[in-house]
């Protein structure tokens, strides 16, 4: 088995307005995270937040990196796992929980043992996480696909149209301050998050998948009077501090996961930037 990581401290917005493509890239951009039998995470020092991903091709634990100084990775930290492949159960301290593609389980703290197994090794599961500090316990819970809220956004006719599943929020599961959904792109529609916004109570990471071959994503970023982009594949993840905008524009429709934790749980909690208004 083999865990992989990186640690990536924050940025300050007046730095980052002087990186160039490949700074950029190195500072958000997580190139890698689904590597059969392998788990890959990256620990961003933006609200301690962790995004990772296994392909348990068997089975996979996931146990502690030396950053977190504790005895087990949830020893003070909640996690937020969607599959995004073959069929998978979590097994935490022997409680099995079964997700389909699309799935979700949210972990809490204090949480020893997490597994991550394959139900089939010719089409494994590919799993992707979220975690953050947490202060408090609470119950693990499993939220499949149809138990998500649902919100419909946007329209055709400006390319955005779109179906955001709120799966690991508030209104569905107790947690302290870890949030995920999943947003689907519909034929037709290729922007997210359109117009952006900021909050600056919260910083975010983006997983985009289900982009077809030969097909990328164009994700923005930055100030919104000098935004930068960044070019992205299938299965790659971006991270966006408290001070950067968040939005993106594909070649095809596409899925994207979003996480996020900080100051407070109003997923509605956003300062809206009119397209006009972006340089």
């Amino acid at each position: 088995m083999s865990i992989n990581y990186e640690v990536r401290f924050s940025n300050h917005p007046g730095d980052a307005k002087q990186y160039g493509t490949e700074k950029l890239r190195k500072e958000f951009l997580v190139h890698t995270l689904m590597v059969p039998g392998e788990i890959n995470l990256v620990y961003s020092m933006n609200d301690r937040y962790i995004v990772g991903g296994a392909v348990p091709v068997n089975k996979l634990e996931l146990t502690t990196i030396d950053p977190l100084k504790s005895e087990h990775f949830c020893d003070r930290r909640e996690l937020g796992i969607i599959n995004v492949g073959g069929d998978a159960t979590i097994r935490v301290d022997g409680i099995d929980f079964d997700l389909g593609y699309k799935d979700a389980l949210y972990v809490g703290a204090g949480s020893k043992k997490v597994e991550m197994i394959s139900r089939n090794g010719d089409q494994p599961a590919h799993l992707y996480f979220n975690s953050a500090p947490a202060h408090q316990s609470f119950p693990c819970k499993r939220v499949t696909l149809a138990d998500a809220e649902v919100m419909e956004l946007g329209a055709l006719e400006q390319s955005n149209a779109r179906k955001i599943n709120k799966l690991l929020v508030n209104s569905i599961v107790e947690t302290c301050q870890l949030q995920m959904g999943m947003t689907e792109l519909k034929p037709g529609s290729v922007w997210n998050t359109m117009p952006p916004h900021l909050h600056d109570r919260r910083m975010e990471a983006y997983f985009y998948f289900e982009v077809p071959d030969g097909q990328a994503i164009c994700h923005f970023m930055g100030d919104p009077k000098e935004t930068r982009h960044i070019w992205m594949t299938n299965e790659q993840a971006v991270i966006s501090p408290p001070w950067s905008i968040h939005s993106a524009a594909g070649t095809n429709n596409y899925i994207f996961i979003w996480g996020m934790a900080g100051e407070n749980l109003d997923y509605g909690d956003m300062d809206v930037i009119q397209p006009n208004e972006l340089r």
